[in-house]
Order: C-alpha cells, then structure tokens, then sequence
C-alpha cells in the first residue's frame, strides 16, 4: 500500500514505534495527575512533520466505549492524549490559548473520538446555550469537531462537531468548498464538564462511512475547537491565515493523517427507511374546494453501498410533508428569485452536482464549517444547470414523485453522480408525467484540481414538443492555499427556443488574508434555457473584477481586522449595448469582539427596454437610469445571546427613492432550550408614478426537549399580497435514524377581499431505519 512518504519519515516512524499503539510501553496503572497533565511515562502518541501536520495512531478497544461524559474508563489512564492545538485567530500560527486532550479509538464498530477541553474561564463565560441539532447556533457554541478524509484523496470529507450541551452537527463536504450540512449519518455523542473545562464523547458506526476495509489503514484527519468566549478557533493542524474561523476545516488538503485503523469489512451496507404518512388537508386554491381531506400513504427509501465508495439511494412514492416551508423574499429586481433546496432526497450528495464554480472560491473556498461552502449554488448571475426544484414542484404546486434512484460516489479519480426521477401527471393543472435525468463525472488532476461535465434531460419540455437537454465541461484548478482559476462550458436544446443556446465562464480568484482579487467574465445566450436548472436573466455578457486589503492592525487593541473593497459589474446585451453597470465600495470593521460594522456605496446604471413592475399598481417606465444608494451594516457576534444582522439602506432607486431596513440571522437566547429568531424586511420605495411599501415580518421560534427532541414555529407576514403564513413543526428521533414528525401549516389572504383561508393541512410522519 502506498504511504504518504513525507508522514513515514525515519524520525516519524521512529516517533510512531514508540507511540501508544505499542503495548509494550503502554502506561497500566498511570492515570493523569490532578490538573490532567500526563506522567511521565506516558510514551509519546503525536508527530509533526516540518510544516506542523499531525500523524496520529487509533487505539484499538478490545470493547465498547461507554459514553458518559466522565472520561473515567482505563482507555483514559492507559494512553496518552494528544493535542497542542494552533490558532488560526486571533493569533493565526500561535498555540492555542487554552489546552485541549484528545483521544482517537475504534473497535469492530464504531471510531470514537473523545475532547477533554481546558479553559480557564468561569463556567457562567462559556457560550454554551444550543441542544437542537445542525444548527448555526451549535457552531458558535464552545464546540470540538472533527473530519475524516476515509479515502486520504485530500479533497473529500466527513466532518463532525458537539458542543458540552451534546448538541451534535455534521456535514458532508465535497472538493473542499461544497458543504452538505443536510447529511445526517447515524452517530452518537455526549458532553459534559468537570472543574476547569469540559468534554465531548463521540462514537461514529462504521455504518455511517465509506471506507477501504482492511488492517494498517490510515485516513485524512482535522480537528477544530471554537473557544467562542474568546473569538478564537484553534486547529490541530494549521490552516491557511486567510481561513479565519470554522471554515479552515473544509480544507482537507492540510489535514494530518490518522494511522493504525484495522478497519472492519465495508460490506454492502443496506439501510431500508420505510414511512408512514397520515393527515388532513383543505385547499380552496382549486376547484372543487378541498375541505378536511384524510389522506394516508406509505413509501420507502433505501441506501445500499455498491462498493466502498459508491452509494446507491432508491425512494419509491417519496413524500417531504415534514419539510419547513419557503421563506417569503423581497424582490426589488427585475430578475427571479432564488428559493433554496429543502427536500432531504435532493440534499444527499448535492455538492457532487455542483457545476462551473471553478475560479470562484467553490474549489477550497471559505465554507463555513457547516455553512454552506465558497460559492453560492445558484440565484446569482452564474446559471444553474441542475437546479432540484424543478423536480416534484410546479409554481409552488407538489407534483407527486413516483420513484427515483440516485447513485453518488468515486470510482477511482473519478467522482461519479447520477440521478433518475419520474413524476407522475395532474390533472387539475395539465402537468404530464415526466422523467428526469442527471449524469455528472468529474475527474480529479493535480493536488487540488479538477475537470468533469455535467448532462440533464427532461423528457418532457415545460412548454411540450419533445425533450430538452442540457450539457456542459467545466474545470477548476487550485494553486496553492491562494489561486483559483476556472470556468465552463454549456448548452442547451429547447424544442421552442432558437438562437444563442449556450453559456460560458472563465474566472480566477485570489484570496489571502491580506489581499484579495478576482476577475471573471460571464456570458449567457437569448436561448440558454437549462430546463432542469435555474437562470437569473438571459442574453447578456458580463464583466467583473474586485479588489480588497484587508490588515490585521496590531496597534489597534479592540480591533482584529479592516477591509477596503471596490467591484465593478459591467453588462452588455446580445446586442453590445451597455445595459447595466454596478460600481461599489465597502469599509468594514471586524471587531475582536466578532461585531462587523460596515460601509458601502452603490452606484448604478440600468437601461430599461420595457417597464419593470415594483408592485401590483407601480411601474418604472423605460429608460435610462443612473442612481446612487448607501447602505450601513452592523453584524452582531453570534456567540452573543442576542444577535443579529441588521441593515438600513437609502438613496436613489431608478428615478425616484428607496429607504430599506432589513434584520436577517436574528436570535434571542432565551435558555439553552429555547430561542426566538425574528426577521424583517422593511422597503418604502417612493417614485414619481406613486409608492409602494414591500415588507415581510418572520418570527421563528425554536424549543429543544432534548438533543433528539425540538419543535419550531415559523410565522411570515407580507405586506404586498397581505398574506399570512404559519408553519409547525415537531421532530423527535426516538431511535437512531428513526424519526416522528407532526407538521402544520397554514396560509391566509387577509387583505380587502382576500379569500381567508388558503390552505392548511396536518401531517403526521413516522419513519423507521433498518441497518442491514
């Protein structure tokens, strides 16, 4: 088997021979003194190559680990931790503040990771107040994470955070910029504290990876701890500077490597998930009215592992009632408005079918620990070729799934994805049954690098006459921690379009900590109609190009960073002509307390060939129109009990004014079980042909029973259409895997001669995981 050489060095074989996998010179009957600190004849179980990188043995547990939270099995006494964590901020390259052991076991089933976190701050500092599950509230918490690179391919990963409260998050991550924080493997952890810290216990079943089987395997490893009290995240291995929170974990190409696995057979791993769905409905939307209606469905979902790094998933008569509903958006463009993908089926194994983001942070981007990767995966100017939701939704109507069948995974060099789903028709709105179909390959080159193409087809068109297609290259490469350079190549074939059918990019991007630049140029056809994707606006060429400075001032004690920004967006129509033109610059003061405060003026240029409708009754006429808006931004830090992200905007809007508040993120803790997330989007815009006020208030609410147990609310009200929304939602997961939902939803038009009541249902969900 091929060894890392730089890892299996003479010091650093020598360093491992006489590590804590040696039960010669295991220490029996030595457990640790009363500050934690080991004695001395603790052997060594941690070495670092010459750019710090950690190669770390697993202990091999003769049983299963009892997870307690008291660290007080002979494993803790017996062996050695590990730890000397480095700062990526405050002090990027520095040893951590605070001290941090770590333990790394496994057995026939599970790998166990375990954290004794020192800090020596009172307990009542410590940010500490999340129980809910895949939270961004679980990432500002006090949390230690983890991530796995099972196939040592440096781009690839499996990451997994707790806080002491056993709050437990995970995501998936592909490439190192696209996060799935929507996969949800079956594991376990528990917290706790003791005097002068606290302690994480997880314990991951093989079951929920995908692995090379076999004895003496070794994977990719990283470890993050957030000390939230104090804004810092450490690394056990270090990060690039610029990666200056919880996102230095998605960069899986400087992790350290875990060795000494006798990993058990990967099998074929089957996993059955069968479901039942009771409820009533009433939707006066459709004619004849439906009132009360009792309805109840069964279905299945399956996951079956074709080989180690191959997944096959099969959903048969799919249902998603137990899904939150869409968050009500302002649009004050002329452009559609980009609403996110929600559907569990879709999630799984979405970063796979990314496309074109190479040169555009997507390839090793920041990320977000959980957060959502470098590059946006659609609404911006760049298309979408594979957009989910125009499988099983209609303007906002489900289309009822038949079947579907995914199969997601890396054959070799090759990170292979495909997707089959067939719909069935509705009647009520003349929809045709139609099957979908997805092919994406991408082939992995150089150390973090990659070219592929991507193939939909829908077998019905939206507007009918026969099929349409869509089918592109692109690639990214990585140079370094810094460069990226990329771009793509598209088509599409439309029975009813005719002309410029194609779509292109080139882009590259640097990014350091101190400096920043990108540039890209961006080209979409009149015809470029990608079926099962998604498209802003159509028949223009962009160009654009930013540049940042960003220094770390010393002298100035309270705060950690400034940044200066400017950007150009420069579009042309099919024709050459200019049609709209954004320029901006942005201050903004990153605190060390993590409150942002910022500045930024926009100016803009937008040539109007036909009138654009602000509002049902108000209309900005054609021309031409330059205006200039400022806009000041306060980001409150999220470890904070009350915080928040909170924006006032002013200026010129077209030939007239607009005046914007906005208050997104927000949240009150209000106990470690419960919390309020309101939200608001204010918009008086003030033109000479009339106004208009385009508000939308939201109120989420959120109550955790326990780490396994919450329910949510969320209320939405809209001014323009006066509609009001509520949806509940219960989810308990009274067994690994297995869950019970209980969801409500209703919505009503409550303005002058509104209808009421729109619709409103009760759904009651019940699943059931099978592991095979």
């Amino acid at each position: 088997m091929l060894r890392p050489p730089s890892l299996w060095s003479i010091p650093a074989l020598l360093g491992l021979t006489l590590g804590v996998g040696t039960p010669a010179l295991q220490a029996q009957d030595n457990g640790p003194t009363l500050d934690g600190s080991p004695p001395p004849e603790w052997p060594q179980s941690i070495t670092r190559d010459d750019r710090g990188r950690a190669t770390v043995r697993a202990i091999r547990l003769d049983e299963p680990l009892s997870l307690d939270g008291r660290l007080d099995e002979a494993v803790y006494s017996d062996y050695a931790p590990f730890g000397d964590f480095v700062q990526v901020v405050p002090d990027a390259g520095a040893p951590s503040s605070e001290r941090t052991d770590v333990w790394v076991m496994f057995d026939d089933e599970n790998v166990y990771v375990t954290c004794r976190c020192f800090d020596s701050a009172p307990p009542e500092q410590w940010v500490i107040n999340e129980l809910r599950r895949d939270t961004p509230g679980n990432r500002n918490n006090e949390h230690f994470g983890v991530i796995f690179d099972t196939f040592y391919d440096r781009r690839n990963g499996m990451a997994f955070y707790a806080n002491p409260l056993g709050a437990r998050s995970d995501y998936s991550i592909v490439d190192e910029g696209s996060t799935n924080t929507d996969w949800n493997p079956v594991w376990d952890v528990v917290g706790g504290e003791f005097d002068g810290g606290w302690v994480v216990e997880m314990a991951i079943p093989f079951k929920s990876l995908r692995y090379v089987s076999g004895d003496d395997q070794f994977w990719g490893i990283q470890m993050r701890r957030s000390i939230r009290h104090k804004n810092e995240w450490a690394y056990l291995n270090p990060v690039p500077s610029f990666l200056a929170g919880p996102q230095g974990l998605n960069r899986v190409s400087v992790a350290g490597t875990l060795i000494g696995l006798d990993l058990p057979s990967a099998g074929n791993n089957l996993e059955l998930k069968p479901y039942a769905i009771g409820g009533l409905s009433t939707n006066r939307l459709v004619d004849p009215v439906v009132s009360n209606d009792v309805t109840g469905d069964i279905g299945l979902d399956l996951k079956y592992g074709v080989t180690a790094n191959l997944t096959a998933d099969v959903t048969v008569n799919t249902d998603f009632a137990q899904v939150e509903v869409d968050e009500q958006q302002v649009n004050l463009t002329r452009f559609s408005l980009f609403f996110p993908e929600k559907r569990e089926f879709f999630l799984e194994g979405r970063g796979i079918f990314d496309f074109g983001q190479g040169g555009s942070g997507g390839f090793g981007g920041g990320g977000g620990g959980g957060g959502g990767g470098g590059f946006s995966r659609g609404g911006g100017d760049r298309p979408t070729l594979f957009y989910s939701r125009r499988i099983g939704l209609d303007r906002g109507e489900v289309v009822p799934i038949q079947a579907g069948g995914r199969l997601t995974g890396k054959v070799g060099p090759f990170t292979v994805g495909a997707v089959n789903i067939q719909t069935g028709d509705v009647e009520a709105t003349d929809i045709q049954s139609t099957n979908y179909s997805v092919l994406r390959i991408k082939r992995d080159i150089l150390t973090r690098s990659a070219i592929g193409a991507l193939i939909t087809n829908r077998s019905v068109a939206v507007d009918g006459g026969g099929s349409s297609q869509s089918y592109g290259l692109d690639a990214a490469f990585g140079f370094g921690d810094n460069f990226e350079l990329g771009g793509y190549w598209a088509r599409t074939e439309t029975p009813t379009q005719t002309g410029d059918d194609t779509s292109w990019q080139t882009a590259l991007n640097y990014s350091a900590d101190a400096y920043g630049v990108t540039a890209s140029h961006l080209s979409i056809g009149d015809a470029f109609n990608p079926e099962i994707g998604f498209v802003r606006r159509s028949d223009f060429d962009k160009s654009s190009g930013s540049l940042r400075y960003s220094p770390r001032p010393a002298s100035i004690s309270w705060i950690r960073k400034l940044t200066w920004q400017a950007n150009l967006d420069y579009f042309e129509d099919g024709a050459g002509r200019m049609e709209s033109r954004r320029q901006s610059g942005r201050f903004e003061i990153e605190m060390e307390t993590a409150d942002r405060l910022s500045f930024t003026t926009t100016r803009d240029f937008d040539r109007l060939d036909q009138p654009f409708d602000v509002a049902d009754d108000l209309a900005v006429p054609t021309g031409r129109y330059t205006f200039t808006s400022h806009r000041v931004n306060l980001r409150t830090g999220e470890q904070r009990p009350l915080s928040g992200n909170i924006s006032y905007q002013w200026g010129a809007y077209y030939h007239g004014d607009l005046q914007s508040l906005s208050v997104n993120q927000g949240r009150l803790v209000v106990s470690n079980q419960f919390s309020l997330e309101p939200g608001i989007s204010l918009n008086l815009i003030d033109l000479p042909e009339g106004e208009s006020d385009q508000t939308v208030f939201r109120l989420r609410s959120d109550y955790a029973f326990s780490p396994r147990m919450f329910a949510s609310a969320l209320v939405q009200y809209n001014t323009a259409t006066d509609y009001l929304s509520s949806n509940v939602r219960f989810r308990w997961e009274y067994a690994p895997g297995s869950e019970v939902f209980l969801v409500w939803t209703d919505e009503r038009d409550n303005g002058p001669g509104g209808t009421g009541l729109r619709t409103r249902a009760l759904a009651v969900k019940v699943t059931r995981l099978l592991r095979y």
